[in-house]
């Protein structure tokens, strides 16, 4: 809401030297969002003044209207003489009053205004466009005058181009602000200044000689006012000081008839329409539409309407989507002409409408229809239904000064019954709310500047006044309270939390997973927990993957993403394919949170009061209706590795890397990993490993790695050969053993021992490493498997794996013979448990 400080000035007699930036931080202090005071006029400088054009000379020879014009402009340039100025306009003509800055002016931007020879002429000076005065942005022609000003008048101040105007930002529980009416209370109540209300009219009272209405849907409609004027001048134009309020609160001048409905609205927030009477058939009703009823709104728009929408209709149908826009079928008549007679025509009576409609009702019809104006903002918010009366004698008595003419007796108002809201409230409520000691005094002086009727002594009875619809409940008027003493005025008080507490294991865990992931080169990324139907298509997953079984969101930011994510890929590998789309192909990405697995054993969730603080057994309900909440870990990575160079060759991602990322996570919660051959979507069939931890003696599955499905990398635009790894921490943390353990470290010197065991093909390499575990004994420090081979001289069907056995005694060191036996009984148990041979014997 733009709100003109000369304007706001007539309804509160703010100090004399206060600017824009003054009563900006008033407001603001209040609670209002003022984000800008534009400087209308600044570094404007005269002579601007009224001239009057004696004659008008077409120059000839040029690819435009070039005028030379003669001016007179009185004594305003000292001599009395005409002004000689070349004008590239072509909407005035001779006698008309146009807007002259003599040389020595400067106008909006600095541009200096001096008398220079163009067009083989000297132009003495300049004619004025509003867009060259900072006034609109209309380029299509200069500004012409009514003739009633005389010459030589300082422009300046008759166009009221010096001003300041606060850009308001309105939030949507104080619609009352989208009025001057509104914003002048709030500036009275921070000044501590009377004011004057614009709303403070003599309205007669209703009678049966009004304009027919009939209101069919009362809950929509509660309040209608028509009132009518006859007898208009269809050559009226707006007056200057009209145009000009219009102008710097960003509205466009039309047409008088429809200039005074939006100064009235600026003024008192009620928005208004004004229908030719000519054009209406019948008596004016209110009801829901018809299904497929069609209308041609003001904007030039055909619109079919929903049953849901409110409409304005006469004897021939809708005219008007209310509190929206009207139709297009009984507009204000511009003036025209008779080319035969000269008589202009145009509106001459008029109907205004002055109505209160459902708030509800309008949001949802201007959304239907993505139809949103100043009428619709309004009723959204929440418009003073006894405004109405006045806005209607408000423009009533605007169109008899400015048109000429004639308002009926006749007054129609349809109110449907209904009483003022009345809330209870402990006298000290807002004192316990802020922390402060306000007292009784206080709090009933704010709520009257509220507006508020306030009878009570401990506890008090408010009556909420009518352009406050936002104020339902005790905390609403404590709120209130606090505002107009000050935000800043309220204590800053640090919480003080209790001693001992610190990390759960939970989110250490999470935090030490994340150190080794960066730590082991892979780059963080955050990406919203939302998926649709159409990436786990792309993933390949099967119809019965439990991973499909998603929470769908009641209100999605984004249709194509309607449900929150059951697994953390699809966004890491929407992240990947940003980047690589951007030229960054060696990759290696992770990501730590919560997925969303419903099982369909949730209760439905609980409706929590508003009025006191949910139980324990309340919150323990709400809780159970959730679905499980899992926390995960996920890598993918594509391109190289390790880089190429001088040094040598690169290493391009691989399965292995994504398998040993998860080991790194392992390894953060202190568990070893179990590494299976395993088929799961969307990992590739043959280069995919199932992750197992040990949770009280059973393999449990943790996660998968390896090379996603060529199908999928196709599907995803994806590099080819991108590898990806997924992990659930909370498993990880049921299979650890407790804290992480500082390792100890020997002084005695390591003996390393190398087997090479051939085994089936089929045999896995990890049930091999555990038979060597077991058999090695404490001795075995670590082992690694260094090498797999296959070949003819194996036999078919068969593979050598070649392991590096580590030993190390904490107390001494070992002999050969020691280290000896030890590999041996490693061999052994590998031999008996996996059918393995020792390559070479």
């Amino acid at each position: 809401m733009r709100i003109p400080l000369s304007w706001l000035r007539e309804y509160v007699d703010l100090p004399a030297g206060e600017t824009g930036r003054d009563v900006q931080a008033k407001l603001v202090s209040a609670g209002l969002e003022v984000e800008t005071v534009e400087q209308l006029g600044a570094g404007l400088k005269g002579p601007l003044v009224v001239g009057r054009v004696l004659a008008i000379e077409t120059l000839e020879g040029f690819k435009k209207p070039i005028r030379y014009c003669q001016v007179d402009v009185g004594q305003a340039n000292g001599s009395g003489e005409p002004q000689n100025i070349i004008c590239g306009a072509t909407n005035f003509a001779v006698g008309d009053k146009v807007v002259v800055s003599l040389p020595g002016a400067v106008l909006p931007g600095g541009f200096a205004i001096s008398a220079r020879k163009t067009y083989g002429k000297v132009s003495e000076g300049m004619i004025c466009s509003a867009a060259e005065l900072d006034m609109a942005d209309d380029h299509s022609g200069i500004i012409v005058l009514p003739p009633e000003y005389e010459v030589g008048t300082d422009a300046i101040e008759l166009l009221e181009l010096v001003d300041e105007v606060l850009d308001i930002a309105v939030t949507p529980d104080r619609g009352y602000c989208l009025s001057l009416r509104g914003v002048a209370r709030e500036a009275a109540t921070a000044y501590g200044l009377p004011l004057r209300d614009p709303a403070l009219l003599d309205v007669p009272t209703p009678n049966a000689h009004g304009y027919p209405v009939t209101v069919s849907d009362r809950i929509g409609c509660d309040r209608f006012t028509a009132r009518t004027v006859t007898g208009l001048d269809p050559e009226a134009h707006s007056p200057i000081w009209l145009q000009r309020r219009l102008q710097k609160a960003g509205m466009r001048p039309v047409s008088l008839a429809v200039d005074v409905t939006n100064y009235v609205m600026l003024e008192l927030g009620q928005p208004l329409h004004a229908y030719d009477r000519s054009r209406l058939s019948g008596s004016i009703g209110v009801r829901r539409a018809e299904p497929g009823e069609k209308l041609t709104t003001l904007d030039g728009t055909k619109r079919v309407l929903d049953a849901e929408d409110l409409v304005i209709t006469d004897d021939n149908g809708p005219i008007g989507l209310a509190g929206v826009m009207g139709g297009a079928n009984t507009e204000i008549a511009d003036a025209q002409a008779d080319p035969e007679t000269g008589a202009v025509r145009g509106t001459t009576d008029v109907v205004i409408e002055a109505a209160h409609f459902d708030p509800v009702s309008i949001a949802r019809t201007a959304r239907r229809h993505k139809l949103s104006s100043e009428a619709s903002r309004r009723f959204e918010r929440g418009v003073d239904p006894e405004a109405a009366s006045a806005a209607a004698q408000r423009t009533v008595d605007l169109l008899v000064l400015l048109a000429g003419g004639t308002a009926e007796a006749g007054v129609t108002e349809i109110v449907a019954p209904s009483a003022p809201h009345t809330i209870t409230l402990a006298a000290d409520h807002p004192d316990r709310v802020a922390g402060l000691a306000y007292g009784r005094e206080t709090v009933v002086r704010r709520l009257q500047q509220v507006g508020c009727d306030v009878y009570g002594a401990d506890t008090l009875t408010v009556t909420v006044p009518s352009w406050r619809p936002d104020l339902r409940d005790p905390n609403d008027l404590a709120e209130e309270v606090i505002r107009l003493e000050g935000y800043e005025n309220l204590p800053s008080t640090l919480p003080q939390p209790p001693a001992g507490r610190g990390l759960t294991e939970r989110q250490r865990l999470h935090r030490r997973v994340g150190r080794a992931l960066a730590g082991a080169g892979y780059t963080e990324v955050l990406n919203y927990p939302f998926i649709g139907d159409e990436v786990l298509d792309q993933l390949g997953l099967a119809a019965d993957d439990p991973r499909r079984d998603a929470v769908r969101l009641v209100n999605p930011l984004s249709d194509a993403e309607p449900a929150l994510r059951t697994t953390l890929l699809p966004g890491l590998l929407a992240a990947l394919r940003r980047n690589d789309g951007r030229g960054a192909h060696d990759l290696a990405l992770f990501e730590t949170g919560l997925v969303f697995r419903a099982t369909g054993d949730e209760p439905a969730a609980l409706s929590l009061p508003v009025d006191h603080r949910p139980s324990d057994e309340e919150i323990a309900a709400l809780n159970a209706a959730l679905p499980s909440q899992p926390r995960r870990a996920a890598v993918v990575l594509t391109g190289a590795r390790e880089q190429a160079g001088w040094w040598g060759k690169g290493t391009p991602a691989s399965w292995a890397d994504a398998v040993e990322a998860g080991r790194t996570v392992a390894r953060a919660a202190g568990v070893e990993l179990i590494v299976r051959q395993d088929q799961q979507d969307p990992w590739h069939p043959g280069r995919c490993a199932a992750l197992l931890a040990l949770v009280d003696g059973q393999e449990i599955l943790v996660g998968n790695a390896g090379e996603l499905h060529p199908r999928v990398t196709k599907a995803l635009g994806l590099p080819e050969r991108t590898c990806a790894m997924e992990i659930e921490l909370d498993r990880l943390e049921q299979a650890a053993p407790g804290p992480v353990q500082a390792p100890h470290v020997s002084s005695f010197p390591v003996a390393t021992q190398d087997v090479a065991l051939v085994v089936d093909a089929s045999v896995a390499a990890a049930d091999v490493e555990a038979a060597l575990r077991s058999g090695a004994g404490e001795l075995l420090e670590s082992l690694r498997l260094f090498d797999v081979f296959t070949g003819e001289q194996l036999g078919e069907g068969k593979k050598s794996l070649a392991y590096s056995l580590r030993f190390r005694a904490p107390d001494r060191t070992l002999t050969a013979e020691e280290a000896s036996a030890a590999r041996e009984a490693a061999v052994a148990a590998a031999v008996t448990r996996t059918g393995a041979v020792l390559r070479g014997a």
